[in-house]
């Protein structure tokens, strides 16, 4: 999964956004199984290597996509059930943001081999107030 792309809107709070994308490997009860199951700018690399996290880019600039998480579902351990993705702005009480003040801001799926599109998501500012979105998860279904 890949996102990025972000403007700031009229008002910006005076602050620089700095949106982070996450991702969270879940167990059955649908919580992380151990601390290292939650891959972000402080965690790169899951143990099983099968979620990689490339970098933590700080002020969205520079073309293309600004955080890229890589997931091998191959190597996803079997009891793993989800994996959940998420964009949060960093420290936004303090920097009075939310995502009403962000607008071209998305998500995608690229098929790494052909650097094919298969999905995207523009976050839009239907999250007015929101600080924190879950945008996407992978499940298993019948086992894969």
């Amino acid at each position: 999964m890949y996102w990025s792309g972000l403007d700031v809107n009229r008002y910006d709070g005076g602050s620089a956004f700095d949106l982070d994308a996450a991702a969270f490997l879940l167990g059955e009860n649908g919580k992380i199984r151990k601390q290292g199951d939650f891959i972000f700018y402080g965690n790169l690399k899951h143990d099983s290597d099968a979620v990689i996290h490339q970098g933590d880019n700080l002020i969205g600039e520079g073309d293309g996509d600004d955080e890229q998480i890589i997931v091998d579902l191959s190597k996803v351990p079997n009891d793993v059930q989800r994996i959940d993705f998420t964009v949060t702005i960093y420290e936004p009480e303090l920097r009075n943001q939310n995502f009403g003040q962000v607008s071209n801001a998305y998500i995608r799926v690229v098929e790494a081999a052909n650097n094919s599109e298969l999905i995207r998501y523009d976050l839009g500012e239907d999250f007015s107030i929101e600080t924190a979105v879950v945008v996407g998860e992978l499940y298993r279904n019948g086992g894969e």
